[in-house]
């Protein structure tokens, strides 16, 4: 079964960066440029992680991830790794409060690991 992956994010640069990574490794990629476009692809064709910014027009990635979490489940479970280059611990903990998963301050230097908040 090919895993999906929806990256939710306004910047076209991003969105093919993580394309490449990780559709190179075998996952099949879905786009969305903001939150709302994002929901709406999501009742159509849930997947299996999304990967989330939080600057976006139309819908913020905080305000999208709120209404996901409200959603029935299986959608509303799904995994999300929100990335923003907001680095203080109050925007941690706001993510982890909306209901993130894992939170990545981008960019990101060295290992993944070593920046990223298990929410």
């Amino acid at each position: 079964m090919i895993r999906r992956i929806m990256i939710v994010d306004d910047a076209s640069l991003v969105r093919l960066y993580y394309r490449d990574a990780l559709g190179g490794s075998g996952y099949q990629i879905d786009e969305a440029l903001n939150g709302l476009e994002a929901l709406e692809k999501l009742l159509i064709a849930p997947v299996d992680l999304i990967v989330l910014d939080v600057n976006m027009p139309k819908m913020d990635g905080m305000t999208f991830l709120r209404t996901l979490r409200r959603q029935s489940l299986p959608l509303a479970a799904t995994p999300v790794l929100v990335t923003s280059t907001e680095v203080s611990p109050r925007d941690a903990a706001l993510a982890r409060e909306a209901g993130a998963n894992f939170y990545l301050v981008k960019p990101w230097r060295g290992r993944l690991s070593s920046t990223t908040s298990h929410c």
